[in-house]
């Protein structure tokens, strides 16, 4: 028996842990002095410890983590999980979970890319994929993520065809205004255009934009009182309840400027920011559309509503902590994925458990929706090679 039992199981979000040499063994000779230090961001809770200069876990220890079977999601987390930073490992994991497709996004890489001078991004950016594809060329099931910051727009359409040519399945995007300008802006249409006619979807994930607020924030004039902030993807409460403000200003733009009524075959992701906030983008987007059309007439030119677009185009996880059945009901079933967010802690011990009870008022057409079918808007040759 797997952890995914009987059900159809695809895979929205996973992770592999980068090891400290992750980029630099993939890079341009010439880049190298471009590349950011991940092994100072792999510290603490996320430090590599004895993995580091190995292509796995030492066979002992593959052999007990075997044993976990089906309990694989209540074993080890991080660079200690099956299958972290090796891609043979991650077949294992992926026979122990039972998931029939598994999307992969790196764990450090997003930020110092994204926040690279521009001399820098691309260079790293084709170091990264380059060691994404090498992770998952062992087993079709796994869908790598490219990243290709959208800055200069020659340069992301080319980072977009070595990501295509390596056989990655996504695209990562900053939800930063990429060089100053809108994601609607006349320069972008070719990158939309080629991503609607390559089947190829956008992703905004966590690293999109920058996990923590801002220090002043966090001066509530209590030195002493603690709080869970740390490193590379540890954010506190006051994070949590505006991680998503970055994203949804980034597709309510994208949605307004018209790039998804423009290119009805682009789709797009938005992963491991939640989906709470989902149902009232919606509404938003469509009073937006509705009220300003005369004084923005560009908005009556819409074919469709932003509710429809988004609807027929866009994809979100939510967390394991929300009510998916509420966010169906205020929206649409099709709206939302699974994820595991393997083998990051923050997936929990039984991410199918946990989203199956918030499911139970559900039909079980929401729920095959959920855990599989949704995922094949995305990904629609996810079950090809699995």
């Amino acid at each position: 028996m797997t952890y995914a039992g009987h059900r159809l199981i695809l895979d929205a979000d996973s992770h592999l842990m980068e090891l400290p040499d992750f980029l630099s063994a993939h890079a341009d000779p010439g880049d190298i002095d471009l590349l950011p230090c991940l092994g100072a961001i792999t510290t603490g809770q996320f430090d590599p410890g004895d993995h580091v200069g190995t292509s796995g876990h030492p066979p002992e220890v593959v052999e007990r983590l075997l044993q976990l079977g089906d309990q694989i999601t209540r074993g080890p987390k991080w660079h200690d999980a099956l299958g972290a930073f090796s891609g043979q490992e991650r077949t294992l994991a992926l026979d122990l979970l039972g998931f029939r497709a598994q999307v992969v996004f790196a764990s450090f890489c997003a930020r110092p890319t994204f926040e690279a001078p521009l001399e820098a991004r691309y260079p790293i950016a084709r170091a990264h994929n380059r060691a994404m594809a090498a992770f998952c060329e062992a087993d079709r099931r796994l869908i790598g993520v490219a990243i290709a910051p959208l800055d200069d727009p020659a340069q992301a359409l080319a980072e977009i065809d070595r990501a295509t040519a390596m056989g990655l399945g996504a695209v990562w995007i900053s939800a930063d205004p990429p060089g100053g300008r809108s994601p609607g802006h006349p320069a972008h249409e070719a990158i939309w255009a080629t991503l609607a006619e390559r089947g190829l979807p956008f992703i905004l994930h966590v690293g999109s934009s920058p996990l923590q607020i801002p220090a002043p924030w966090m001066n509530d004039g209590y030195p002493d009182r603690v709080t869970a902030r740390g490193g590379a993807e540890v954010i506190g409460s006051k994070d949590l309840t505006v991680i998503h403000h970055a994203s949804q200003r980034f597709i309510s733009a994208l949605v307004l400027d018209g790039v998804l009524d423009r290119h009805p075959a682009l789709r797009g992701g938005v992963i491991e920011i939640g989906a709470g906030w989902v149902p009232d983008m919606i509404r938003r987007l469509d009073h937006a559309a509705e009220i300003w059309a005369k004084s923005e007439p560009h908005l009556a030119l819409m074919k469709r509503r932003p509710s429809k677009q988004i609807r027929d185009q866009l994809r979100f996880t939510p967390y394991p902590f929300e009510d998916v059945g509420a966010l169906i009901r205020e929206s649409w079933p099709e709206l939302y994925l699974f994820s595991s967010d393997y083998p990051h802690a923050e997936g929990g011990r039984d991410p199918i458990g946990r989203f199956e009870r918030s499911l139970t008022e559900a039909d079980e057409s929401a729920r095959a929706g959920f855990f599989a079918d949704n995922f094949l808007a995305l990904y629609p040759n996810a079950l090809a090679g699995a």
